[in-house]
């Protein structure tokens, strides 16, 4: 049964993309900068961390602020949230304080969240159209990224 600590996390976030794949954008994506935000202050109740708990809290509400309108800026916020979930697992400081495998279930859970964001957080049915055809307009994601990390979004990073 240990194997299914790795496991489930994993489906978990699976099942997170497909069920928010419902909701409509430009809510979907609003709707993710919210619970990225409430996922970077998950662990303040429990001060584990002490005053570095509020520090992290701060740079995730930015971080989701960005997000409201940048995929790429949401899954940063949950690859944040990933650094944070290990620190506190190393730590012996678990975000559910009677499962001490809350943390390392988040950890794994996490970034497969981050990774759907950065497809744009795209539906079910974005995501089985795009399969079925070849990727002629998924370059605007990754200018998307480009951009949200400080670059132009242009590939030789002069504008036009």
């Amino acid at each position: 049964m240990e194997i299914l600590r790795y496991i489930v996390p994993i489906g978990i976030g699976i099942a997170y993309a497909l069920l928010m794949s419902l909701v409509r954008e430009p809510n979907r994506r609003r709707l993710n900068a919210l619970m990225v935000a409430g996922a970077g202050a998950a662990y303040l109740s429990g001060g584990g961390l002490g005053g570095a708990e509020l520090a992290f809290a701060a740079l995730v509400t930015y971080v989701a602020y960005r997000g409201l309108d940048s995929w790429s800026f949401i899954g940063i916020g949950w690859l944040l949230h990933t650094a944070w979930d290990l620190v506190h697992h190393l730590k012996g400081s678990p975000l559910i304080p009677f499962d001490a495998g809350s943390s390392l279930g988040c950890a794994i859970c996490d970034p497969v969240i981050a990774l759907w964001c950065f497809t744009g957080g795209l539906s079910v049915r974005e995501l089985l159209r795009r399969a079925k055809r070849p990727d002629t307009e998924g370059d605007h994601l990754v200018h998307e990224s480009v951009r949200a990390l400080g670059g132009t979004g242009h590939a030789n990073g002069f504008r036009s």
